[in-house]
């Protein structure tokens, strides 16, 4: 099983500029992406059953993983919520398939995103993990724009095991992830 084009990349090139830019004494201090988690919140799914079905399938075409239905936590009386009910759903990535879906997140939906100007460089967490949101599922190639009946967005968060933003931000501008100048 050949590995993924962009854990390639990052022992060959983002490990040495990494070394040089933070001046590691040890390969084992350079920052490297532990996993992706995609989370999508469906709270309309309250009213009709069957659009977080349509979410976890679409969720499951992008990332090639089976998702986790998430429920509420509380219950919410001004928004009919009870807790319990299941409200969106999450996946996480690890290893190949989470260096497959970050190449084609930067190399392929990114780029097809409307006015795209490239992603905030300022949501970082303080502790080297970085999150974005992404408005429109359907700028994933793996998604059928033309049998789409519910546009819904979704919120990804790269977990790095960078100890400073700084680290991580180096660390995803070397493996190509077009942040804003």
């Amino acid at each position: 099983m050949a590995e993924a084009r962009l854990y390639t990349q990052y022992k060959k090139d983002v490990v040495p500029k990494l070394i040089e830019e933070f001046k590691y004494e040890n390969v084992m201090a350079v920052p490297k992406l532990q996993k992706i988690v995609i989370n999508v919140g469906a709270g309309d799914s309250i009213n009709d059953a069957k659009l977080l079905d349509t979410v976890v399938e679409n969720i499951g075409q992008i990332t090639g993983q089976q998702p986790v239905k998430t429920k509420a936590k509380k219950s919410i009386s001004n928004f009919k919520l009870r807790e319990g009910v299941p409200i969106g759903c999450k996946v996480t990535l690890r290893k190949k398939i989470m260096y497959e879906f970050l190449d084609r997140l930067i190399n392929l939906s990114l780029p097809r995103t409307r006015d795209f100007q490239g992603v905030p460089n300022k949501s970082f967490d303080g502790r080297g993990n970085y999150t974005m949101g992404i408005k429109e599922h359907t700028i994933f190639p793996e998604i059928d724009v033309d049998n789409t009946h519910v546009v819904h967005g979704m919120d990804i968060t790269f977990v790095t095991s960078a100890e400073s933003d700084e680290e991580a931000f180096a660390l995803l501008k070397h493996f190509g992830m077009p942040f804003k100048k």
